[in-house]
């Protein structure tokens, strides 16, 4: 599965438009299913529950997983048909980072409203580039006082 996944994130960051052909998506939810049937095969036997145990008998990791798999396939495969959806969660970890760094660095942020504004700030610029702004502009016109006035915005 894993394997399979790593090579549909190089074919689909081959294209221009960063997404699969129809041919291509029917092949791969093809694949997929294929190897949710073969893991199931796979899957170590559940035991059975012990007389006189209540609730839910805990599964496997394996099981879990293939659970899951199965459960959220269209939101796995989403990654292949929408060019929106990244395959890795890189970004997210490099904006958790940074303020994590600050909260180590300088034993934490005071206040709610520190924490906040501190958010802001890479919040804004990221936002600014991703729109295609220079995020230096952006900061100029913040200090300015029009921070809603971007190039006609």
């Amino acid at each position: 599965m894993k394997r399979l996944l790593q090579q549909t994130c190089s074919k689909v960051s081959k294209y221009c438009d960063k997404k699969l052909s129809d041919n291509d998506l029917a092949h791969l939810d093809k694949l997929y299913r294929s190897l949710l049937t073969r893991g199931k095969k796979e899957l170590p036997p559940i035991p059975p529950k012990p007389i006189g145990k209540r609730g839910k008998l805990a599964r496997s990791d394996a099981h879990n997983l293939h659970e899951r798999l199965k459960k959220y396939e269209t939101a796995v495969l989403l990654l292949a048909k929408d060019p929106q959806v990244l395959f890795t969660n890189n970004r997210a970890e490099r904006d958790l980072r940074m303020a994590n760094v600050k909260r180590k660095v300088s034993g934490c942020l005071r206040t709610e409203i520190y924490a906040q504004t501190y958010c802001q700030i890479p919040s804004s610029l990221q936002t600014m580039a991703n729109k295609g702004h220079n995020p230096l502009i952006a900061i100029q016109i913040a200090l300015a006082g029009n921070i809603y006035s971007v190039e006609g915005e």
